[in-house]
């Protein structure tokens, strides 16, 4: 999955190239009370769209936005005027942490070009550049999806390499999760994680908006366990910071890498679906 992290500088002088679009990917965990859009329309970056992580999503399973159809993310990235073919620069306003999931969302639908800004939203504000208000007018476009399923796992698969090891499952949620020490933050999961599988909290990942050097992050999944030779599948609470995760490891060098878009929302919510702890 091709990225790139380009600077604020880059993207203002490129912000009104005809074949780019900027992207706030915003989203923020529920006990944070705060509302992407809403923010959205109070001032973004000029000329940015925003992708709903919860709205460009499969609505009908229960989950928390899991991944749609080819045909719905098309219509529905298509009216925001984002094509295959254009350089998308995704961004969100706590730095590095809800982007990576347009990033995956993106690159597993098919678009060619998609970068980071580093810093995201909070490093073009403090530099004081110019802020727009109120909704993106771009033009409606065609996106021709060409769906990659080697990038994304369900339950069936996870389940199956619990069992057997055929490759490792790495976890992006904080120790305490993952240990089950500490709770779940949605309601009606239960505690702890999928049967064999490793912890790399996310917050280890990163630093000022822009994933740490590729040398530290090895040291990270080395530590954890994690051969960057073997499959990899990452999970987290709901697929969000598990995309974060496989950007990391794209960065380390891991070369076979999908997400567990439902991870724990769907793993913890099951009865008969082993726990560890």
């Amino acid at each position: 999955m091709p990225y790139e992290f380009v600077s604020t500088e880059w993207l203002a002088e490129h912000l009104l190239d005809a074949g780019l679009v900027t992207v706030d990917a915003s989203w923020y965990m529920p006990a944070a009370n705060r509302d992407p859009k809403a923010e959205f329309l109070q001032g973004h970056i000029p000329g940015a769209v925003f992708f709903d992580i919860d709205g460009v999503a499969d609505l009908s399973t229960g989950l928390p936005h899991m991944l749609p159809s080819p045909a719905v993310f098309a219509e529905k990235v298509g009216a925001l005027g984002i094509g295959e073919n254009m350089t998308i620069v995704v961004y969100d306003e706590t730095g590095l942490f809800s982007a990576p999931r347009a990033w995956w969302s993106f690159s597993i639908m098919g678009a060619k070009n998609v970068k980071f800004l580093e810093g995201g939203g909070a490093k073009w504000r403090a530099e004081g550049r110019p802020i727009e208000i109120g909704e993106a007018n771009r033009k409606p476009v065609t996106f021709t999806p060409r769906f990659d399923a080697d990038l994304v796992a369900d339950f069936t698969e996870i389940e199956q390499v619990s069992r057997d090891g055929s490759a490792i499952i790495v976890d992006a949620r904080p120790a305490a999760r993952f240990t089950g020490v500490a709770p779940e933050p949605r309601p009606g999961l239960k505690s702890g994680h999928i049967p064999g599988s490793r912890n790399v909290p996310v917050s280890e990942l990163s630093l000022d908006g822009k994933l740490r050097p590729t040398h530290e992050l090895r040291q990270v999944f080395d530590a954890a366990g994690v051969d960057l030779d073997r499959p990899i599948i990452t999970t987290c609470g709901s697929g969000i910071t598990a995309s974060t995760l496989a950007l990391a490891l794209e960065s380390a060098g891991a070369k076979r890498i999908a997400v567990y878009d439902g991870s724990w929302a769907d793993w913890g919510s099951r009865p008969h679906a082993p726990v560890e702890k």
